[in-house]
């Protein structure tokens, strides 16, 4: 039966390549997987809310210390399941795409088209303090990959229906067709050319649309404008900028830093789940706005219902009795609220993944810019300036700009907000906040938190050809190992008989017994006394063995190997392991070979 289905399917393979050309095939598949990213997105959505709600519904006012319990039992399944179940890394999903992208041919492995969907409709169901987002558009881009590896298709076809899922997810999840678009360009670092620009669309259009018929057409955020922006009050829009970005500065090191504290001090999964429950729950029952993604905060300060911000939090109860400060608590009170918000998130965040939740930080950058861009509008408004700010404005604003900082994407931040609000009479200022919050972190952080973890590895690919081709080389594939090696104590004699004239080879390893590099013999270095026999017992190779200019360590980045050729201005270089093994020589020659044909495989269209 198997056999037959596998014949049939590959009749169909053979029809499609007669009847179908290659193009429209692609949008085919890219409707495909724009209408399967929106299913996923949906669903994903439906479950969360339907989890939040049956846990959350009873819920008073004041102390809940069942906000002690549910996001612990939320990150324990969700690390039950991917540790026993999945029994795979499914954590930072924009970062796995990339790395995907960069490093295995845009192959995604099949279970991230519903794995991660599992894992983080129960953590954030159960209170985890990260966003839905990174999981569902790592499962749009697993669902292109394997569509794309199920129908054949060749690598360069691969990354476009991958950057199509991711596309489909954010259109779908957002309601928001351009963002899904521009996301791919910025973040994904696909390059937008005409024979990628349709699919896309096709993915991004049909997932809204999809969105559309099940949610509805309302935006993500209701958000009604009536209080018009001034030209007047661009020099605090532009303040407010520089804020979201030294705000999204402090989440993304803060973010690393935590994140690579857990590895080191934590090595064992319950030593991780214990303190990352611990510091969750505790973080959740003072500050019940952490709960789950925070959109119902976001609602209530773009709705200026701010006051009952505090009402679930043990801390309303303490400033409600200490009447003597009332005056002063009832404008400051909320935003010290906010600013402690503010400054922990992200050790909610980290600690709701690393103690084996799974989630991104689409919704915390979200968050956090909406309850930036209110706190500077609410303390400027206080001192009476002569531009009184609109705090709802300013509280939307915020959002792209945090956004834009985070994920370094200035469009996506402006044109998701846009969509998700429908705020587009507030384009220019939305404009002026992202670009200035980007070139705010953009000074201390040159890559995003998705790309920081590759950048550093050397297995990023970006927008510039030669440094995307040169990460997608790899280091077996241009490594020469049929070079002979030669000890330091073989005679003149046995190296011309037993290695000269045996290879095709100009330049020979000097290796010792344990295997490690010493230097190199040329034959041009040799040349004038390898055909004197009288010398042939008198010269051993440590007399005319030379040092190499440089040595290729093997787990450097070709961009490094490239620096190192052109620094030597050599042509072939010796390649080492981290202990000084010899491995083989890498050449000019064959890493420009490999290099064209990976321009070719990768970006060259039909």
């Amino acid at each position: 039966m198997i056999e037959n289905k596998d014949n049939i399917f590959y009749r169909f393979l053979l029809w499609r390549e007669k009847h179908i050309n290659e193009r429209t095939f692609v949008l085919i598949i890219s409707f495909l997987v724009g209408l399967c990213a929106a299913v996923a997105a949906i669903v994903l959505k439906n479950a969360i809310h339907l989890i939040q709600n049956l846990l959350t519904s009873n819920l008073k006012e004041g102390a809940n210390y069942l906000l002690l319990l549910y996001p612990v039992a939320g990150i324990l399944l969700a690390g039950l399941f991917v540790k026993y179940i999945v029994r795979d890394d499914i954590s930072h999903g924009v970062t796995k795409i990339l790395f995907a992208i960069s490093q295995r041919k845009s192959r995604i492995k099949p279970h991230n088209m519903w794995s991660s969907m599992v894992a983080s409709s129960v953590t954030i169901g159960f209170g985890g303090s990260v966003g839905a987002e990174a999981p569902i558009v790592l499962t749009g881009a697993a669902i292109g990959s394997n569509l794309g590896r199920l129908f054949r298709l060749e690598q360069k076809t691969l990354m476009l229906l991958v950057g199509c899922g991711a596309a489909g997810a954010v259109a779908g999840i957002f309601k928001a067709p351009i963002a899904g678009l521009v996301f791919v360009i910025e973040v994904l670092m696909l390059d937008l050319t005409m024979t990628s620009v349709l699919p896309l669309l096709i993915a991004s259009v049909t997932a809204a649309t999809m969105s559309y018929i099940f949610t509805g057409t309302e935006p993500m955020f209701s958000f009604s404008q009536t209080e018009e922006f001034a030209l007047h009050k661009i020099p605090y829009t532009l303040m407010l900028g520089i804020f979201c970005g030294l705000v999204s500065l402090y989440f993304t090191r803060a973010s690393i830093r935590i994140e690579g504290w857990y590895r080191k001090f934590l090595p064992q999964y319950w030593q991780k789940f214990l303190v990352g429950a611990a510091a969750l729950s505790l973080l959740i029952f003072l500050f019940p706005p952490l709960y789950g993604e925070g959109y119902n905060t976001i609602v209530s300060l773009l709705d200026g219902q701010f006051t009952n911000l505090m009402q679930q939090s043990p801390l309303s109860t303490v400033i409600a009795r200490n009447e003597a400060i009332s005056p002063f608590i009832d404008y400051w009170g909320i935003i010290f609220f906010l600013i402690l918000i503010l400054l922990s998130k992200v050790f909610a965040s980290t600690a709701t993944n690393s103690g084996g939740g799974c989630g991104g930080i689409f919704a915390p950058s979200l968050y956090l810019g909406c309850i930036a861009g209110f706190v500077f509008s609410h303390s400027s408004n206080y001192f009476d300036i002569t531009a009184t700010l609109s705090e709802k404005n300013f509280a939307l604003m915020g959002m792209a700009g945090v956004m834009s900082g985070v994920m370094h994407a200035p469009l996506t931040g402006v044109f998701l907000i846009a969509e998700l609000t429908g705020g587009y009479d507030l384009f220019l200022p939305l404009m002026l906040v992202s670009t200035s919050s980007y070139a705010t972190i953009i000074i201390f952080e040159p890559h995003s938190l998705y790309s920081m973890r590759l950048a550093q590895k050397g297995e990023l690919m970006t927008h510039h050809k030669d440094r995307a081709v040169l990460t997608l080389l790899k280091m077996d594939n241009i490594i020469e190992t049929d070079f002979i090696r030669v000890s330091p104590d073989m005679s003149l004699g046995d190296l011309v008989r037993n290695a000269v004239a045996q290879s095709p080879r100009s330049m020979f390893p000097v290796v010792e017994n344990d295997g490690k590099l010493l230097g190199v013999v040329q034959v041009d270095n040799i040349r004038n006394i390898m055909f004197r026999p009288e010398l042939y017992d008198r010269f051993h190779v440590s007399r005319f063995m030379l040092s190499p200019p440089a040595k290729v360590v093997n787990n450097m980045s070709m961009e490094q190997i490239m620096r190192l050729f052109d620094d030597t201005k050599a042509w072939n270089l010796p390649v080492i392991d981290e202990n000084g093994a010899y491995l083989g020589f890498v050449s000019k020659s064959k890493i420009f070979n490999a290099y064209r044909e990976a321009l070719v495989d990768t970006f060259m269209g039909d």
